[in-house]
This record gives structure tokens, C-alpha cells and sequence, in this order.
């Protein structure tokens, strides 16, 4: 035999037998990604490898269940109805009440839902200390009702003034 040849057979080993090692790993990686129920007493890689097509097909099929579950809960909940249908106009009033102020909102649902959260800011950067928030759903939308108290001073607070500010913060129903 000639070296030629020689050093062809040596390549073509250490080539197959990198080839065997990356495959090892990959089979490996692949096996560690399985759950057991699907790799337990296997030992050949063709049994890690239907294993795994198996572990996808109950996947796949645990999406599709998951995603219909999904789209019936939607429709016993009227989510889809209510975000499609015009919702409730938004509109916001402010009373008076035992040392503090009634601020009742009623808004849709959606793109132009209330954030919660800016009224209330709102409210304790103009001096009220909110004591009690119910939100009620309706048809459309929410009717929130907040209760607050004037921290310091009752008359640092104007009714008519707390209006216009929850106008601009609530969001038209345009």
C-alpha cells in the first residue's frame, strides 16, 4: 500500500469518526430534551429519535386542544361580542360624600379602555386618599366607583375642578 492510500484511509477515519461523535451529542441533546415517559428502557438512537416524533405529534395535538378550549372559552365569556360591539361611552361624574368625593366612571373595553391605575394616580396627586374601588362589568364595558377621603384640607379639592381633570384622563369613546 502505498502512503497516498494510507493517509486517505487515516482521513476518512478521523473524519467518520468525528462524523459518530457529533452525531453522539446531537442524539445525546436530543434524548436530554425528552421527557422520560418517552426515552425510559430505550437504548438504540432510532428508538430516541421516534420517541421524539412522538413527544412532537402530543404536542402538536395538546396545542390544537388547548387552542379550541381557548376560542370556547372566549365565546361562553362574550369577549369576542364585547370587543367588537361598540362599547359603553366613557363618561366620568364626581360627587361629594362624607368627607371626601364619589368619582363613578364608566367605560368600554379595549383599545380605549380605562387604565385604572392614571385615575387613581390622579386622585392621590390631587389630595384623596381612595378608600374603596368597585369595578361592576356590564354590557361592553366596566362602571368603576371610587370612594375617597380629602386627605388634609376638604376645601383644597374643587369637585368641578376633579371633573375636568378626569375628563382628560379618561379616554373618549370617539
Amino acid at each position: 500500500m502505498s502512503k497516498d492510500s494510507e493517509k486517505k484511509k487515516m482521513m476518512h477515519r478521523d473524519t467518520e469518526r468525528q462524523r459518530r461523535q457529533e452525531m453522539a451529542a446531537l442524539c445525546a441533546s436530543l434524548r436530554s430534551l425528552l421527557p422520560l415517559e418517552y426515552i425510559k428502557g430505550k437504548r438504540a438512537v432510532s428508538e430516541h429519535v421516534d420517541g421524539a416524533v412522538n413527544h412532537i405529534k402530543d404536542l402538536q395535538k395538546r396545542t390544537e386542544e388547548l387552542s379550541v378550549k381557548r376560542d370556547e372559552l372566549k365565546k361562553l365569556s362574550g369577549f369576542e361580542e364585547a370587543s367588537s360591539r361598540n362599547s359603553l361611552p366613557t363618561s366620568s361624574v364626581v360627587r361629594p360624600c362624607f368627607g371626601g368625593f364619589e368619582v363613578m366612571i364608566s367605560t368600554g373595553i379595549g383599545v380605549q379602555a380605562l387604565r385604572l391605575s392614571r385615575v387613581l394616580k390622579l386622585l392621590l396627586e390631587e389630595g384623596l386618599d381612595v378608600v374603596n374601588c368597585i369595578s361592576t362589568k356590564v354590557d361592553g364595558g366596566f362602571i368603576h366607583t371610587i370612594q375617597s377621603q380629602v386627605i388634609n384640607d376638604l376645601t383644597s379639592v374643587d369637585a368641578y375642578t376633579l371633573q375636568q381633570k378626569l375628563n382628560e384622563e379618561v379616554p373618549s369613546s370617539s
